[in-house]
């Protein structure tokens, strides 16, 4: 299973936003990483600009650049807007889903839970992060993990947040996907166009 292993608080600072939860990496040094991480920041091209849109983008979401170049190419075949449907696709996966929901304080500890087989969809077992979604698809809590000290916590702070694409039955510890969200509904600080721009060079 691929997914990024490397330093976390770098990527926070390369990018100047807490983009894997690192927040207390930007509060103690708020500068790039590396010895000229302080130095006075050059000038970058267009290409250098729309590649750090990507790379932020991946990181945002988990996904390894293979697996975020099939998904660019999946977007670029649906109808309409290509990097609002690229958008849709990152939120539309399993384990982003379960981020959003609350079940997970983060997404990479949401994959975690995905992959040992705690989330159900439709009521069957699904260990697959990367899972599409669909509108009205059920996305709950195995019934032998809803006493999970890692779930419990998690929903009890993070369940006070809110999205129009889903709702949350805390009873069943079951969420729904309403729609797929729209670009204003999706909060990550992403500029899509960018990542258009340089799939099509």
């Amino acid at each position: 299973m691929a997914r990024y292993t490397g330093p976390r608080a770098r990527i926070s600072r390369r990018f100047g936003e807490p983009i894997l939860g690192d927040n207390k990496a930007l509060q103690k040094k708020n500068y790039a990483p590396g010895m000229h991480g302080k130095g006075k920041k050059r000038k970058q091209s267009e290409y250098a600009v729309q590649l750090a849109e990507k790379q932020k983008a991946k990181y945002i979401y988990g996904l390894l650049e293979r697996q975020f170049a099939k998904l660019f190419d999946k977007a670029s075949r649906k109808k309409g807007i290509t990097g609002e449907t690229l958008l849709q696709l990152l939120e539309a996966r399993l384990d982003n889903m379960v981020y959003r929901l609350g079940i997970a304080p983060t997404r990479r500890a949401a994959r975690q839970l995905v992959s040992h087989k705690h989330i159900t969809v439709n009521g069957e077992l699904v260990n697959i992060p990367s899972y599409t979604l669909r509108a009205g698809d059920r996305v709950g809590v195995r019934e032998k993990s809803k006493s999970l000290e890692a779930i419990t916590t998690s929903l009890s702070i993070q369940g006070a947040k809110k999205y129009p694409w889903l709702e949350w039955d805390s009873s069943e510890m079951e969420g729904r996907v309403i729609h797929l969200p729209v670009r204003q509904d999706i909060p990550e600080n992403i500029n899509e166009q960018l990542i258009v721009e340089l799939y099509s060079k």
